[in-house]
């Protein structure tokens, strides 16, 4: 959560790769104090220094492939940010079977320098450049993103023209999020955070292990399973995103998570009445392995491809930051609350995740904007024109 609060300010200032590169550097001293742990209070600070730099790239991975990516790629190539999270928790899981918790942080520490030394050979945001006033800057790494023979002219234009209208309006300030024009895309955003916490990610996340073991399955097998299964269908979801929209990925996203909760919702309340108890673990099972796939096509990547979109370069720090926080700060709640909910009522606990599924459906339709194929630019001039009460 720190992270996610001081991420939109350091991105805006140190610039995005120079934040990246900050959040590796962080990444990296968090997992050697894990690693050199001899007490609870080094495993503490640890972990808050791998939450400072997860904060961190939150925030800023997704809005710099959106700030790097042509229009018609730019859904598909922020979702890979996604894909690359789901190959990592699923490295996780798989590496967490066999490792010991120590030898596992060894692995953490891979990515982290990776991301260092990769950042290196990337361009930085032309969007961020042009912005800053860095005229040169600005077009060397437009041209370098777009090719050698390309014809930036056009994209360029528009980038400057909207960047000098933004720097003609009144320094960003908090309160202008209550503004009508920001208002709508704090909604839209922030909304769809907290939807993607409500329907219980992080907390089945979390106890995968114990959800399944608790429904009479192999926790271990389990957990590979789904490891195994995020991969290819995130990169299915990454490959749809810029032909179906995210409109419609998110409509059958939130629909299939609904089918999963309540399907492991029934095998918790079969378990608990004595009913069809040889259908329980199946249930379980094919509950949590839907669940994961649904989320992993569009309620896992979409909300933060939203995020990177729909804000202007003058409120993307203030906006992105809040809602970065707000979801984290739900990803705390559910986590937190996860236990204690299944010691009420386990099968109670998934249906109510899946009644936050059909919300989501209904909030998507009524309120989320199509971004599909359009720039940047052209977003915020769309949505110039959206009230709330449209």
């Amino acid at each position: 959560m720190i992270g996610a609060l001081i991420s939109g300010r350091l991105a805006d200032t140190l610039g995005r790769k120079m934040t990246m590169r900050l959040a590796a550097v962080v990444g990296v001293f968090g997992w050697l104090t894990i690693y050199l742990a001899e007490g609870a209070m080094m495993l503490y600070f640890g972990r808050v220094l791998l939450g400072i730099c997860t904060g961190l790239l939150s925030y800023v991975v997704p809005v710099f492939i959106a700030e790097i990516a042509p229009k018609d790629l730019r859904g598909g190539l922020t979702t890979s940010n996604q894909l690359f999270i789901c190959s990592g928790c699923s490295a996780a899981y798989i590496s967490g079977a066999l490792l010991s918790w120590r030898s596992l942080t060894l692995v953490g520490l891979v990515p982290c320098a990776f991301l260092f030394w990769g950042l290196l050979f990337i361009p930085e945001s032309p969007r961020w450049l042009a912005n800053t006033g860095r005229e040169k800057e600005f077009r060397t790494s437009l041209q370098n993103l777009r090719g050698e023979n390309a014809d930036i002219s056009d994209e360029a234009t528009e980038i400057r023209e909207y960047i000098e209208t933004v720097h003609h309006l009144p320094k960003a300030r908090i309160q202008d999020l209550l503004q009508s024009k920001n208002m709508f895309a704090m909604i839209v955003g922030a909304g769809l955070m907290i939807f993607q916490q409500l329907g219980g990610i992080n907390a089945i996340g979390f106890y995968t292990s114990y959800i399944f073991s608790s429904a009479g399955f192999s926790g271990k097998l389990g957990t590979i399973l789904i490891g195994v299964i995020q991969i290819p269908i995130t990169l299915f979801g990454a490959l749809l995103m810029d032909r179906s929209g995210r409109r419609a990925l998110l409509l059958v996203s939130s629909s299939g998570t609904f089918l999963g909760c309540f399907l492991t919702g029934l095998s918790f309340y079969f378990k608990a009445q004595g009913l069809h108890t040889q259908l329980v673990p199946a249930l379980a099972l094919y509950g949590i392995l839907a669940y994961y796939m649904a989320y992993s096509i569009g309620m896992g990547p979409i909300p933060w491809v939203i995020m990177s979109e729909i804000f202007s370069i003058d409120m993307k720090a203030i906006a992105g930051s809040l809602v970065t926080l707000v979801s984290w700060l739900g990803s705390f709640a559910i986590s937190y609350s996860f236990s204690f909910l299944m010691n009420w009522n386990s099968a109670g606990t998934f249906f109510l995740f899946s009644a936050a599924s059909l919300v989501t459906m209904l909030f998507v339709a009524r309120l989320v904007p199509e971004t599909k194929g359009t720039t940047l630019e052209e977003i915020q001039e769309s949505l110039m024109g959206v009230g709330l009460t449209d």
